[in-house]
């Protein structure tokens, strides 16, 4: 049996991980902020108003 099944769920299963982590920082920082009109204040911030569609035109 081949171990690269295995390797490739992992590494998925992690992207995902580390991905959801990330959004869920970038939205408690907007909470706090309460500035979704505004530029994003940090990348994280970015990348959860980006997923979740908030994010600012223009």
């Amino acid at each position: 049996m081949s171990a690269l099944p295995l390797i490739v769920a992992l590494v998925f299963g992690a992207t995902v991980l580390v991905g959801y982590a990330l959004v869920l920082i970038g939205m408690r920082q907007e909470d706090r902020r309460m500035s979704l009109g505004k530029v994003p204040p940090s990348r994280t911030a970015g990348l959860a108003r980006r997923v979740t569609g908030c994010h600012v035109r223009g």
